[in-house]
């Protein structure tokens, strides 16, 4: 568990981001997001991080011993935390522009925050992308369709089996 003394209200996440994407690039890997979450009375600070081929544990240790010491050096958080590095696994939550880029053609779902003007909160297709104005397009057999990405609860990553 770390302890920090530079508190970063609401911006720790993006000031550990800037930190460590040097040192997972390093490591020839893609940083896919950094969140820093409450759980029952911890903090916990996670560093998902990806590549093409499957992440292993070892992979994942290595990064971890990587970055420790960078955020122990910099201290950017001023409270107690549990520093977890790994993968965002299948069910990967679409959280910047860049992922709706990399998952272009792949299985997604949908969770709407409000139901829309037909009454669906949910949909599942191809995802076609997120254009300039922050519309997402998922294609499916019922034909395309499209949201405003502020409008979604969550976009994530799916197989057959997760689909609603």
């Amino acid at each position: 568990m770390a302890k920090g003394k530079n508190h970063q209200p609401g911006g720790a996440a993006a000031v550990v981001e800037a930190l460590v994407r040097p040192a997972v690039e390093g490591f020839g890997l893609r940083l896919w997001d950094v969140r820093f979450e409450k759980e029952g009375p911890d903090w916990f600070l996670r560093v998902l991080i990806d590549r093409d081929e499957p992440l292993d544990t070892d992979t994942c240790e290595a990064v971890s011993r990587a970055i420790d010491p960078i955020l122990d050096e910099a201290d950017p958080i001023d409270q107690s935390y549990y520093l977890e590095v790994g993968s965002p696994g299948l069910g990967r939550r679409l959280t910047r522009p860049e992922h709706y880029e990399q998952l272009k053609g792949q299985k997604c779902a949908a969770h709407l925050i409000r139901p829309d003007e037909q009454g669906r909160r949910d949909a599942e297709g191809i995802l076609e992308g997120l254009s300039a104005d922050g519309m997402v397009t998922l294609k499916s057999d019922d034909g395309d369709y499209t949201f405003p990405v502020k409008a979604a609860g969550y976009v994530k990553l799916c197989d057959d089996e997760d689909l609603f």
